[in-house]
């Protein structure tokens, strides 16, 4: 009887891995070690042909595609800003939920400026999703890539709005900013690597059909 084939699960700290645990525990696959405890960043699980490797979120995309994990958990925002090139996107996991919106200073009359076909400067990291929203929209926007806190860029004047998650809406109303459109629903997929899904079809199809079982529990 063959072995079977190690399966690399790619996961980022935080809310998404916080999330995951239960499905994956739902499926029968539990992660022996704490990543907030423990320095490594590739975990075991209770399945030996289970492993997990911990990467930045942005990251999640990359080590699937090329392989590095057969399979991995990302939101919805980055796999549109990645491209999602070469991953099959088989569930979403209906987890780590929120939505990305259009946020400005509440002083700032977002829908005039708009109306008037005003040129806005809009700071955000997923450029790749607003350009297309306000192209959509035929709205003449100047972007702003950052990578920090957005909430600070219309405080100081470097843009009139932004583009970023929104969960509770909290910190937009702590730095006096206000949601004027909403973009999208984002939740996180399950990506899976196509190669991986040909050379490992057979533990791939029933952990996929496992985690299935467990989003709809």
């Amino acid at each position: 009887m063959s072995a079977q084939p190690l399966l690399t699960l790619a996961l980022s700290k935080g809310r998404i891995f916080e999330e995951t645990l239960p499905l994956l525990k739902a499926a029968g696959i539990e992660v022996t070690e704490d990543p907030e405890r423990s320095r490594k960043l590739i975990l075991p699980t209770t399945q030996p042909q289970v492993r997990v490797v911990l990467v930045r979120a942005t990251d999640v995309p990359t080590y699937v595609q090329y392989g590095a994990a057969d399979l991995g958990v990302a939101g919805k925002d980055v796999l549109l800003e990645h491209g999602g090139q070469g991953l099959y996107q088989p569930l979403d996991l209906r987890i780590a939920r929120c939505r990305m919106s259009v946020a400005a200073r509440a002083d700032f009359d977002y829908a005039q400026a708009v109306r008037q076909g005003s040129r806005i400067r809009v700071a955000t990291k997923y450029t790749t999703v607003a350009r297309q929203h306000f192209a959509d929209k035929g709205v003449h926007v100047d972007l702003i890539k950052l990578y920090g806190s957005m909430e600070l860029a219309p405080l100081t004047g470097l843009a009139d709005a932004i583009v970023d998650l929104v969960s509770t809406g909290s910190t937009l109303k702590a730095n006096h900013l206000v949601e004027v459109e909403k973009i999208m629903d984002i939740s996180s997929r399950l990506v899976v690597n196509q190669a991986a899904l040909k050379l490992k079809r057979e533990p791939l199809a029933d952990l996929i059909d496992r985690l299935s079982l467990a989003i709809e529990r």
